[in-house]
């Protein structure tokens, strides 16, 4: 699998450097970037070479909000090894969600645990997926205080596998998951594994055409990927869930909510909320007849 590493070097921002980063970070998620890092003077940044879409970077660039931030950037090509070393051998440390839920890696146990809390082991090369970025947190705390006995639940974008194997471990029926890379849907397998509940969750590789041929619907529909990919496939997940069923949808900024909100009702789902956290988002909607 080909990567490029891309090194923005944000200039002009000074006190305001972390805000851009930020707003660099969620615009260069509609690029095809799937995670990042910090440095001193900007943002390092990675994407599948055969995801990048360097013409809407370029543009996203030329209407960044702050008129007196400049931003240039490098490119070059990296194997995923090169730039996802020190995540592997460092992991993360355990993560607890609304103190109902445990996230932890393999090398780092968690402690002061309480006999109702669930714990879920994932082993990821990547954070985002991890519990430790405030979407993937929000969504984790969401289905933590959702009753999920017997509930069937579609992953849009698995990555890791932790949301659907949140869900089954509090309680989910069954779970399937799909990812366009076919490393997250191996990591989902592994997870379902080492978690022990791979015989009740379903990871497929590809984009949402995969749920072309999937009958199945389901009570909790979740996606936690950026706005235009949710904007694009907002459709498909509608038409995959039941009567009642719950949509969860993340993976993008505050700002971004209004046009999300118009798509969910232009497809006939109702709203429940809206949370934030550090300026990214989560909204949930329903299908007619909740309640």
């Amino acid at each position: 699998m080909k990567y490029f590493e891309i090194e923005f070097k944000i200039e002009g921002a000074g006190e305001c450097l972390q805000d851009a980063r930020d707003i660099l970070a969620a615009m260069a998620g509609e690029a095809g970037f799937e995670t990042f890092e910090d440095t001193d003077n900007g943002l390092k940044g990675y994407v599948q070479t055969e995801l990048f879409d360097e013409e809407c970077l370029i543009e996203s660039i030329a209407d960044f909000p702050f008129d007196h931030v400049t931003i240039t950037y490098d490119k070059r090509e990296a194997e995923y090894r090169d730039w996802n070393e020190q995540w592997e051998m460092e992991g993360f440390e355990p993560i607890v969600v609304e103190n109902k839920c445990v996230i932890h890696d393999g090398r780092h146990l968690p402690e002061n645990m309480t006999d109702s809390m669930t714990v879920v082991e994932i082993d990821a090369k990547l954070a985002f997926g991890t519990g430790t970025h405030e979407t993937t947190r929000m969504i984790v705390g969401e289905l933590a205080n959702t009753d999920l006995t017997g509930k069937s639940i579609l992953d849009c974008g698995c990555g890791t596998g932790i949301l659907g194997i949140v869900a089954l471990k509090r309680g989910a029926e069954r779970a399937m998951g799909y990812d366009i890379d076919e490393w997250s849907v191996d990591n989902t397998r592994h997870n379902a594994v080492i978690n022990r509940v791979d015989e009740r969750y379903t990871p497929l590789l590809g984009d949402a055409k995969v749920l072309d041929n999937v009958e199945e619907k389901f009570d909790i529909v979740v996606a936690n990927i950026n706005r235009n990919i949710i904007l694009n496939d907002m459709e498909r997940f509608a038409e995959k869930m039941k009567d009642g069923g719950i949509l969860l949808l993340s993976g993008f900024y505050s700002a971004d909510t209004d046009c999300l909100k118009e798509k969910a009702a232009s497809l006939g789902l109702s709203f429940i909320k809206e949370k934030i956290d550090n300026d990214w988002a989560m909204l949930s909607f329903f299908t007619p007849h909740y309640l």
